[in-house]
């Protein structure tokens, strides 16, 4: 007998996966994809042992949780990938994105490459998509016009993509390599990916 409790644990729309280097352009390519289809994609709450900063709401922003919690529940696999920066960590537990696929909601996930691969490992069964800038110098440009990194940020970022840029090109490891060098075509291509998924968001909210 087949076991259905994997398939159906994961109900709902499938989610999506977006990685790709910080200045790749994620942001702005996700930001069109809002403003056009709305009411259709979501985002999870992430869960964080860092304190709440002033303004942020718990379960809004992030799920505020102590690390003793927050380990128990990764070593019961409750969460679909983690990671530790700045001595915090962070990390999208199942039950977070469950909740946005319970609302009919294709749940956007942007992950790094360590979170890509951990996610390879659980039942999630998303669309994996990976934004890669042009090349290393378009990169480097497009953050330095951004001006808000000091001169050694900035290196560790480059260096962080130049590996995420290589890791993405592994056979199989993404459904959808778009490298946003023209916007317009970079959103073409990303839209083109998600269409079905969308579609049946559609269908489903009408019926």
């Amino acid at each position: 007998m087949r076991d259905h409790t994997k398939e159906k644990a994961m109900a709902g729309p499938r989610p999506v996966v977006m990685s790709g280097p910080s200045g790749a352009g994620k942001s702005t390519l996700l930001k069109k994809l809002l403003k056009e289809f709305d009411g259709v994609f979501g985002f999870s709450v992430s869960h964080t042992t860092r304190s709440p900063r002033p303004g942020e709401e718990n379960g809004k922003d992030y799920h505020y949780v102590t690390r003793e919690v927050m380990q128990a529940a990764i070593a019961k696999g409750e969460f679909i990938e983690n990671a530790e920066f700045s001595g915090n960590m962070y990390g999208t537990s199942k039950a977070a994105v469950q909740a946005v696929q319970a609302k009919n909601l294709i749940c956007i996930l942007d992950i790094d490459m360590q979170g890509v691969k951990n996610i390879k490992r659980t039942d999630l069964n998303p669309i994996y998509v990976s934004i890669q800038p042009p090349s290393m110098e378009t990169l480097e440009k497009r953050l330095r016009d951004r001006k808000t990194e000091s001169e050694e940020s900035l290196q560790k970022r480059l260096r962080a993509a130049k590996v995420d840029m290589e890791i993405s090109k592994e056979p199989g490891l993404f459904d959808v390599l778009i490298i946003n060098d023209e916007l317009d075509l970079a959103y073409g291509k990303l839209k083109d990916a998600l269409l079905e998924e969308i579609q049946k968001v559609r269908d489903t909210s009408k019926s």
